[in-house]
């Protein structure tokens, strides 16, 4: 599923990472993985003007009604647990929210009124404290990982410890806390699987890999695992990576997803310190903020936003080639780049068809108007931009 989603809507919005300005990212386009909450990514990134494309990387499946779920909640009231831990905030609250549906859930919120409550993070801790629960606890960088070598370092052997499942198919963490002595108890209450359609997430990868698209969000590690998947499917992972490696930003919500996306092969990752769906659209819009290129040819201004540029007399979309072509000789300002090496940097290696070069020149000369002149032709040569830097004279 692809669309723009447009709009100036200046509204106050609960997660709005905060002002930007609308016309400094029109022309970028971002592809959202998610599943859960997307909407409301793109309702954040369309009001700064950026087009959005969905392709959904992973389905997150609840297990309502679930009968080991429920056998699990009548185990750990029938025996209270000494340690709960609260691992997401979606979870918590399935778990309780589910719970209550079968008449359960006083009961449920006595048992874990006796535990020790540690969280992962303010969010899961926040769904605790909605039970009237409270938190003995939580993990200052919001990772498993703090959270199991805290409770490793106090002590668990003997301990009865409840322990919320996130939607992964294995739990390395609650295996560490067994295999240190606790009696340990899962809680699943949800699933992390592939979508039942991946074909929007394969045509998300293929529009990274030919940069029609200029960053990717990930709000969770599996949706970087499962878009790599889906893209391997295919015989496309290589280059996917490489997109990631170039001129693709891989934007994650927080240090859990980005330390996934770096065991996956992506090295960079823009990233927030705070691990939040507003922190990391205004990650991401501080990123795009800095690869607006600002031109001056023939002495006028050029903004070149993403596929966008603006002149003088208007705004112009231009395709992927025609960016990329522009962007080869405007990082050369007045010197000459010959066909072979605009085949090259544009349409890859290999042989290639100088005519394709001569074709995109002409429509990037009209796209635009009316400095479109100053893309010149240099016979037999090649091709130069002539900028003007207005503060040289």
């Amino acid at each position: 599923m692809e669309g723009k989603a447009g709009g100036n809507n200046q509204e106050t919005h609960p997660c709005d990472p905060g002002p930007v300005a609308t016309a400094q990212l029109d022309g970028f386009t971002v592809g959202v993985t998610a599943d859960r909450r997307w909407q409301e990514q793109a309702e954040l990134l369309s009001r700064r003007g950026i087009t959005v494309v969905h392709g959904p990387a992973i389905r997150t499946l609840p297990l309502v009604g679930h009968p080991l779920l429920l056998a699990v909640t009548e185990e750990l009231i029938a025996q209270p647990p000494d340690v709960l831990v609260a691992n997401t905030a979606i979870g918590v609250r399935a778990w309780l929210s589910e719970v209550e549906s079968h008449g359960r859930g006083d009961a449920l919120v006595g048992a874990l009124q006796r535990a020790r409550i540690v969280a992962r993070g303010p969010k899961a801790a926040g769904a605790v404290h909605a039970a009237g629960l409270d938190v003995a606890w939580r993990a200052p960088t919001e990772t498993l990982d703090e959270l199991r070598d805290r409770l490793l370092a106090e002590g668990v052997a003997g301990a009865r410890v409840a322990f919320q499942r996130d939607g992964g198919e294995s739990a390395e963490a609650a295996d560490d806390l067994r295999a240190a002595g606790a009696d340990v108890v899962e809680v699943p209450v949800y699933r992390w699987q592939l979508p039942e359609d991946t074909r929007p997430a394969l045509r998300l990868a293929e529009a990274a890999i030919e940069e029609r698209v200029h960053a990717v969000t990930f709000t969770s590690g599996p949706a970087v695992r499962n878009l790599l998947d889906i893209a391997a499917a295919e015989g496309l992972e290589a280059a996917l990576l490489a997109a990631f490696a170039g001129r693709v930003t891989a934007v994650c919500v927080g240090p859990v997803c980005a330390a996934t996306a770096r065991r996956h092969g992506i090295g960079h990752t823009v990233t927030p310190q705070r691990a939040r769906l507003g922190p990391m659209i205004r990650a991401l819009g501080e990123d795009l903020e800095a690869r607006i290129e600002e031109l001056h040819v023939e002495g006028r201004p050029v903004a070149v936003r993403g596929s966008a540029v603006v002149t003088p007399v208007g705004r112009a979309e231009l395709a992927t080639r025609e960016v990329q072509l522009l962007r080869a000789l405007a990082e050369r300002p007045g010197a000459v780049v010959s066909k072979g090496e605009l085949l090259a940097r544009v349409w890859g290696p290999g042989p290639g068809d100088p005519h394709l070069v001569e074709v995109t020149v002409a429509r990037l000369r009209r796209r635009l108007e009316p400095v479109g002149v100053a893309v010149a032709t240099v016979p037999r040569r090649g091709y130069r931009l002539a900028l003007l830097d207005p503060h040289a004279a």
